[in-house]
């Protein structure tokens, strides 16, 4: 949930901020609100975003699903990019955090795109399953609690279509995925959904230096 790579050099980073992220005023907007909160690394940084707009247009993507709302960057982002029938299903727990994504829906002019589902996420995935969503959509976004991970990841390949994208954020986890003698749940969960997609035969998978670490798989 890192906004700016933990892994490149700052340097890096600011080369391609400057020279290859073309970032809408809204988001930008967006971005700078953010900013000023106490869990502001929870959000996606411009780059990520902007990597996020390609696949939906690579994927000719109209349904969205997204784990893990917050302020409402990244469902901003892909919402902007969807085409005008296009769907963000959203799923978060925090009613405070995703009322200024629902500002910033409204005032980017996609609002009539998102369907927000306040409440655990694994629950609501369960329920898409159950009324015949599978295979459903297009592109999904993990980026929730990390101990729950696999569970995600497991709904999100039944939601997804054949040739569907997941991407996971937060994999490198600023490096503590190296550890693999620790004892923290967040770390171990990260390092165990890297495993899994690696060895999964159900997805192609890669693990792209993006933010924080953003896994990668399409499902086969």
């Amino acid at each position: 949930m890192s906004a700016r790579s933990t892994i490149l050099a700052p340097g890096i980073q600011a080369y391609i901020e400057s020279t290859m992220v073309s970032e809408a005023p809204v988001l930008a907007k967006l971005r700078a609100e953010t900013a000023a909160l106490p869990n502001a690394q929870m959000q996606i940084g411009a780059d990520q975003g902007q990597f996020m707009q390609m696949l939906v247009r690579l994927l000719q993507a109209k349904r969205y699903l997204e784990i893990g709302v917050f302020t409402g960057y990244s469902s901003l982002a892909v919402a902007l990019a969807l085409p005008p029938s296009g769907l963000v299903l959203a799923c978060d727990i925090n009613e405070t955090y995703t009322s200024v994504a629902r500002r910033y829906w409204k005032e980017g002019g996609v609002a009539s795109k998102v369907d927000l589902r306040i409440g655990p996420a694994a629950a609501t995935m369960e329920e898409l399953v159950t009324a015949g969503q599978a295979g459903a959509f297009d592109l999904a976004f993990i980026d929730a609690d990390k101990a729950n991970v696999d569970v995600y990841y497991e709904y999100a390949l039944r939601l997804l279509r054949k040739n569907g994208i997941m991407l996971v954020d937060n994999v490198l986890w600023s490096g503590a995925v190296l550890d693999l003698a620790t004892e923290d749940e967040d770390t171990r969960a990260l390092h165990a959904i890297n495993m899994k997609a690696a060895n999964d035969e159900r997805v192609d998978a890669s693990l792209l230096p993006i933010g924080d670490g953003l896994l990668m798989a399409r499902k086969r």
